[in-house]
């Protein structure tokens, strides 16, 4: 375990690697590409590639150039490329790229902000130039279906009509003939 200010990673490669076992605590930069598989907490800071592996857990923020999630990321991450949550990640934080990917089964709490809005010359801006600020919340479905919500009463309710009335019940009586009973309005 590495804890303190400050710890950059050095390798013979052009990727580090932090192990499943190892727990790194503290402000974490370098210039490589970073595989985590273990555990970061504090800060990371990287001028290359993160890849947060399925048994990987980054508690930062983070800043790289691109971001690759397949495990979890608890804090913002800020990319000047793009940010990838696979199938297997899970994130609870904001993202600020200007390419983000979500793909199918990732689970996202959190806003996305792809960059500002240019505004056009005239003061317009075109579909085009217009990057949203997205709140985006992925949730698992609940266990059990939530029971129906009541009507709201308004006036507009009390001057429509009575429904009709249940149709009349139906009695069978002797030798298999139906009776019908029917009641009149006074």
């Amino acid at each position: 375990m590495a804890t303190g200010k400050e710890f950059t990673p050095s390798a013979t490669g052009d990727n580090t690697v932090i192990g499943p076992s190892i727990l790194i605590s503290g402000k974490l930069s370098g210039d490589e590409d970073l595989t985590v598989r273990g555990r970061v907490e504090g800060e990371l800071s990287l001028s290359r590639t993160l890849i947060v592996e399925p048994s990987g857990i980054v508690k930062a923020n983070v800043a790289v150039k691109n971001a690759i999630v397949s495990g979890v990321v608890v804090g913002n991450i800020a990319a000047t490329e793009s940010v990838e949550l696979t199938q297997e990640g899970r994130m609870v934080g904001d993202i600020r790229a200007p390419r983000v990917i979500i793909v199918d089964g990732a689970s996202f709490r959190g806003r996305v902000d792809m960059g500002d809005a240019s505004p056009r010359a005239d003061g317009e801006k075109k579909p085009s130039q217009v990057r949203p600020v997205l709140k985006t919340t992925i949730a698992r479905p609940a266990s059990k279906p939530l029971p129906p919500r009541p009507a709201a009463s308004s006036k507009k309710d009390e001057e429509k009509p009575a429904p009709p009335p249940p149709p009349a019940p139906v009695l069978v009586g002797e030798g298999g003939k139906k009776k019908v009973v029917v009641k009149k309005k006074k």
